[in-house]
């Protein structure tokens, strides 16, 4: 991925909505005019850059942001389950009875099941597990969870990892919760850390910023 860098200093890869390290929104990429730049910021991924919305030009491109789709993967795998289900239908050809053993397939499945054995013979549901078609299928499921999980899990984990006590302005007037104190003692900022320990935050205080987070692997 390109890089991007942030008026903070920090280097932020292509596509990327929220900087990393200071939260200010990235010039051009939340698409904001007017009255827009008050509104709740997109918190998605932490603001993070996800591969399929940034690249899409190349071959690999399109090959990724079409596994990366859940979409696509929602309908790979209600296909498998229509296949899988159809194959259960009549016994596979392993497990035909004892006196099909010395018969042909063909001829025993239209002689025990009609003209739909017959098709069903035919279409190939009659060694439906091991067909070429039907492991294809299972990889491509495979491919797109690995996919899915990488376009979302890395970011996810990178903008976690990379958290700052110190946040832009923009970022935290533009949360969805959001207040402003003019004056705090000190007294009153350690009660609130206190409380905040109390209640099982994990606590970060750099240069008098505090980041009080817990619970992250539920993200």
């Amino acid at each position: 991925m390109n890089k991007l860098k942030c008026e903070c200093g920090h280097v932020n890869p292509e596509g990327t909505i929220l900087c990393e390290a200071c939260g200010k929104p990235v010039e051009g990429n939340q698409h904001l005019d007017g009255n827009d730049r008050t509104k709740i910021l997109n918190m998605r991924y932490e603001g993070s850059a996800r591969r399929s919305k940034t690249y899409h030009q190349s071959f690999i491109d399109k090959t990724w942001n079409f596994f990366s789709s859940v979409k696509i993967g929602v309908i790979l795998i209600i296909i498998a389950l229509v296949a899988s289900g159809i194959g259960t239908i009549f016994p596979q050809e392993m497990y035909l009875p004892e006196e099909a053993t010395n018969r042909d397939p063909a001829i025993f499945y239209e002689d025990w099941y009609g003209l739909v054995g017959k098709i069903y013979y035919q279409l190939g549901f009659h060694e439906l597990y091991s067909s070429w078609w039907y492991l294809i299928l299972i990889a491509l499921i495979g491919v797109s969870l690995v996919v899915c999980s990488i376009d979302r899990f890395v970011p996810l984990y990178r903008a976690l990892n990379l958290q700052q006590p110190k946040r832009h302005h923009t970022f935290l007037s533009r949360q969805r919760f959001f207040s402003k104190t003019d004056v705090v003692t000190k007294n009153e900022k350690e009660l609130l850390i206190e409380r905040l320990k109390k209640s099982r935050y994990k606590i970060v205080n750099k240069d008098g910023n505090i980041l009080a987070e817990k619970n992250r692997f539920s993200r």
